[in-house]
């Protein structure tokens, strides 16, 4: 594979490329495969190309796939509901909050004079 090297970037646009990279758990070099991955618009080798992720912004519905890894494995949405969807369901499965059992606050006091 071709190397490419960019000089004279901006210690600024340095400082942003990196700390992108560390709140997406990448390298540097894996945030910026990413972004020319996604500037190309291509599927990494090796995937069809009727496999393509949905444009950015775009609302996707589970089971499609809405990206790339840094490895080139498909990225799917595997839900569609909401957390306040999710939190609605368990209030109407659990009404009642759970009674009777130990506080926690009871148990680390426990382990804490146990020592």
């Amino acid at each position: 594979m071709p190397n490419i090297s960019i000089k004279d970037v901006p210690e600024q646009w340095a400082l942003a490329l990196r700390q992108r990279a560390a709140r997406n758990h990448r390298s540097l070099q894996g945030e910026l495969m990413s972004l020319i991955e996604r500037a190309v618009g291509e599927p990494p080798d090796g995937l069809s190309g009727s496999i393509t992720p949905t444009q950015q912004g775009a609302t996707a519905s589970a089971g499609q796939v809405v990206g790339f890894d840094r490895l080139g494995h498909p990225i799917t949405r595997r839900g569609t509901k909401t957390i306040e969807q999710i939190a609605a369901e368990h209030r109407l499965r659990f009404p009642h909050p759970i009674a009777g059992g130990p506080l926690a606050v009871d148990i680390i006091r426990e382990d804490r004079d146990s020592r």
